[in-house]
């Protein structure tokens, strides 16, 4: 369908995606667009370890391949040493969009001091936008209440498809000449 909203959604984890315990982001990025988003969408999810060739290629697949509009990370964004999702979403970016990281950093910091320790990015590939969340399903929520306000427009903006939301979870924001008519 031309106006279905195409989500990518990547758990990256090595204890998650070796099956020492269960993941437990991409439950709850399912969860949190399934009562935000009012429009079509579907979504397409992988579970892949904390390895930048891997979580590259990742990336390259679903916006080049598969052709998500949207794809979200979650996890391996903080300092230690495996932690390399910011270093692979940089890798395969056409345009960095700093204001992402910065403005899920300020949600997080709302709640948790070490949210100065994330690195999380924001990035445009081609027609897509990729963003990276923290891994903790809590958070997940927090952020994506925080910044996906911002989301539809940069996806107008991009070509994709256009995006509403249901407003008691989240309102989209777009400039009045940017909204479409009430049918």
């Amino acid at each position: 369908m031309q106006n279905e909203l195409l989500i990518g959604l990547v758990s990256i984890s090595d204890r998650a995606s070796s099956g020492v315990y269960e993941d437990k982001g991409l439950p709850a990025l399912q969860e949190w667009f399934g009562a935000a988003l009012a429009s079509p969408w579907k979504m397409v999810t992988r579970l892949i370890p904390d390895e930048q060739p891997v979580i590259e290629e990742t990336l390259r697949d679903l916006v080049d391949t598969v052709h998500c509009h949207l794809v979200l990370t979650t996890g391996g964004t903080g300092p230690a040493p495996r932690d390399v999702t910011p270093e692979a979403t940089l890798a395969v970016a056409d345009k960095v969009m700093p204001g992402f990281g910065e403005q899920m950093r300020q949600v997080s910091l709302q709640f948790v001091p070490t949210a100065i320790l994330s690195r999380q990015a924001g990035v445009i590939r081609k027609q897509a936008l990729i963003l990276n969340l923290p891994g903790q399903p809590k958070a997940i929520k927090e952020t994506l209440d925080g910044i996906f306000a911002a989301v539809p427009y940069c996806i107008d903006l991009i070509g994709g498809p256009y995006i509403e939301t249901h407003e008691a979870i989240v309102k989209a924001f777009r400039p009045k000449s940017a909204l479409k008519p009430k049918t």
